[in-house]
Order: structure tokens, then sequence, then C-alpha cells
């Protein structure tokens, strides 16, 4: 870092606050960070991610060594700077000193803050003596919002609840998918369950890695590789990939051999998709088109439809997510799932496969979705996955059949994002 980690504090600070004054998401809050070295670029990032991470149990400690809280429109930024200053002291292992400095630095930078400058320095202080035994106390069940515990707590029991919780206080490992399995760039990889996927602890910038520039490979964590593979075999079929941005289950699907009619609604997501398949040197066919909408000439014989979902199995990577969505956005994704469901029916050809699949934890987004279809629906019938389509994993299918990752999962090799789909035949 530079001269005291300035720079990169005050980088993390304003993507925290947007983070959680504006809800917006992470990543699009990351793509304001200033120009910064790739040290401190790495620290704001590390430190706003931590920070989201703990959020439950920050908000807890900073709330009980600070009497009262100051109000937020006259305090401006005061309380991500205690959060920012707790998480390093914490977390981060920063020096006690170093920590609290930063901490006045930042609040004498901004006309706000500044007035609060002594509330800081004395909590902050107190945090440096206290903090490690106040926050061992702390539930980290309090990481997430109570609404969504529940949820968990009642669709996988409060010991998968604890567990999932758990794995999101891990970071994300990086996930490659090989595109020629013989030809592995990273001599410190671990292979995982499928010969073409390996994973990466700190893997610093994608682009910089090797066989990035060449398209050796991508990016797709394990479990986001699972959908494509229920197809079977593919090669030299038509398949179509509903909702394919950013092209991962594109990649794959081409790479082994399929014709792939890609349809994204969204022009920039569409843009990216297109420019990771000619990276990768692969071809698809790419449609700009709302899936609800949009039809193929002929009905094909293999779909996929992974739906926008509120993306609750993607947390450990994601850490905003449970301060920037709450349970209405559930039911909005449901909602539109549903309908990408409905028009996906009508593109597949008697004796077709179709793949449904959501990133998601939450059952109205996943099997209560396929429940319903299937209720709607004489014509397609649910095809059970078998554990040696996994990897031989049996405890990732469900009693009906159907693939449900969870978080906790491969807990020993870094874990695995979460996801459902299944997988109808239609008669």
């Amino acid at each position: 870092m530079s001269a005291a980690g300035l720079p990169a504090r005050k980088a993390a600070l304003d993507v925290l606050s947007q983070v959680l004054r504006k809800r917006r998401p992470l990543d699009a809050a990351l793509e304001s960070l200033p120009e910064l070295s790739p040290r401190d670029s790495g620290f704001a990032r590390a430190l706003v991610g931590e920070t989201l991470r703990r959020f439950g149990q920050l908000d807890v400690l900073i709330r009980t060594f600070v009497a009262k809280a100051p109000p937020p429109h006259k305090a401006g930024p005061t309380i991500e700077i205690l959060l920012m200053g707790a998480c390093e002291l914490l977390f981060l292992d920063v020096a006690a000193h170093a920590a609290v400095d930063a901490a006045n630095r930042l609040a004498q930078s901004d006309n706000k803050a500044v007035h609060f400058k002594p509330l800081i320095n004395a909590a902050l202080r107190r945090v440096s003596r206290e903090g490690k035994d106040a926050i061992a106390a702390i539930d980290v069940a309090s990481n997430t919002p109570d609404w969504l515990l529940a949820k968990w707590r009642e669709a996988y029991g409060d010991a998968g609840a604890e567990a999932i919780v758990r794995a999101h206080l891990v970071p994300a490992p990086l996930d490659i998918v090989l595109k020629d399995p013989a030809h592995n760039p990273f001599a410190d990889s671990v292979p995982l369950v499928f010969g073409d996927v390996v994973r990466l602890q700190n893997a610093g910038r994608v682009d910089a890695l090797p066989g990035f520039a060449e398209g050796a490979w991508w990016v797709q964590d394990i479990a986001a590789t699972l959908p494509a593979r229920l197809l079977g075999d593919v090669r030299g079929q038509c398949v179509i990939d509903l909702c394919a941005a950013p092209g991962g289950k594109t990649a794959q699907l081409v790479a082994r051999g399929a014709s792939v009619i890609a349809v994204e609604r969204e022009a920039d997501r569409a843009a990216r998709l297109n420019e990771n398949l000619q990276r990768l040197r692969l071809d698809a066919d790419v449609v700009i088109a709302d899936a609800r909408d949009w039809r193929p000439e002929t009905p094909a014989p293999f779909l996929l439809l992974d739906a926008p979902c509120s993306a609750t199995g993607t947390i450990r990577r994601h850490p905003d997510l449970p301060w920037i969505k709450g349970a209405a956005d559930v039911n909005l994704c449901a909602n539109e799932a549903g309908e990408l469901l409905e028009a996906a029916a009508e593109m597949v050809a008697p004796g077709g496969v179709l793949v449904f699949a959501v990133c998601s934890l939450e059952p109205e987004e996943g099997p209560e979705q396929i429940a319903f279809f299937l209720s709607q629906h004489d014509e397609f019938v649910r095809q059970p996955i078998v554990a040696d389509e996994v990897g031989g994993r049996a405890a990732w299918i469900t009693a009906d059949g159907d693939l449900r990752t969870l978080p906790c999962h491969l807990a020993d090799d870094g874990g695995m994002d979460g996801f459902y789909a299944a997988r109808l035949v239609r008669r």
C-alpha cells in the first residue's frame, strides 16, 4: 500500500457507502474505484469485501461500543469508517496504530465525519483492546438478515442453515474450466470433481493469468458447470441457452460440440457474451431478445434455462447480496422465472430435454417452480438426476431427483455456489 494506505481506504469507504446507503451491487460499485496501485486496489477490495462479509457482527459490535450512534445524515460516513476500522483490527490483522490512525484521517477528510473524530478514535481504541473477545461472543448468524436466515432454517434445518452461514465467511476461490483438460497452465491448481475444472487460491487479476489471452479457459464456479452437464451428449445437436450471459454455459456447450443459440435480453450483457466467446475462439448464434417473447424457427432437442434469480447461492463471492436485497426481490425473481419457464416449454421439441437452473437457495425460485410447472404441464415429466452425473456426489441430489448444491458442499476445498437444477423431458 501507499503511505498509510489512505487512498485504498478512501476508495473502500466510497464503495462501502454506495452498497450500504444506495444498495448498489458491489461489482458495480467496484467499477468506480479510482486508479490505484495493484497493492492498494487489492487492499481496498479485501477491506470492503470482508466488511460486508462480517457486516452483521461488526454492526452489533459498533452499536455495543458506541452508546449513541450518530445520525447518518449529520455524521456522513462515520458509521462506515467505524465498520471498516473494526474490520481491519479484528479480521484483517492490521496493526492497531495503523488502523486507528487511518480511520482518524478518513474522518478528517470528510466535512461531516470530522465532527465525530473523537468518537471514532475512542471507539476503535476500545475495539483494539476488547474487540476480539466481544466479536467472538457475537453469533456469526448475525451476518445474515433475519428474514433470510429464517427461510434457510425452514428449508435446510438449523444445522444446514448454520453450515451455509459459516461457508459464507470464507471468500470464494477462483474456479477455472479448461477448454482442453489436457492443457492446464496452472501448476498450483487443485482439480475438482471433473477433469476440466480446477481451483485457484489467491489468483489475483484474472486477465493476467496464464492462458487468458489465448482463450484456454474461462471462469466458472464448479456448481455453475453442473446444469449444462445434465443435458447429456449434445455433440452435433442444437441447444438453446436462455439468459445466456456472461457465457460460461454457452462455452461449455459449444466446447462439447453443440450448435448453440444463446439468447440474452440485455444488449450490454450480450456484448460481453460475444467478447468472451471471441476470446475463447468459440462460435455461437447470439440473439438479443427477451426469451419470453422470442421463439426459435423450430423447437430444439435441448434447452437450458439458467433463470435470473436472487442469486443467494453466490453470497460467498457477492457478500453485498444479503444487504441490498429483500424478500420482495425473491418474489419478483420467482415470478419472472415462472414466465421464462412457460416460454421455454414452447421451445422444446417432443422427446427433448429441458434443464431449468437457478443460483438461488430459495425454494420459491427452484423446487417450487418445478412442482407448479409439472402440475400444469402433463406433456413434461421429471428425469431424475443420478449421482454418477455429478461426480458421484449423492448429497447433491434431492429426494425428487433434482440437483441441489449448497455453499457448504466441498467445504474442505473451499466450498461452492448454491445451485438448483431440474431436468425435464417433453413427451
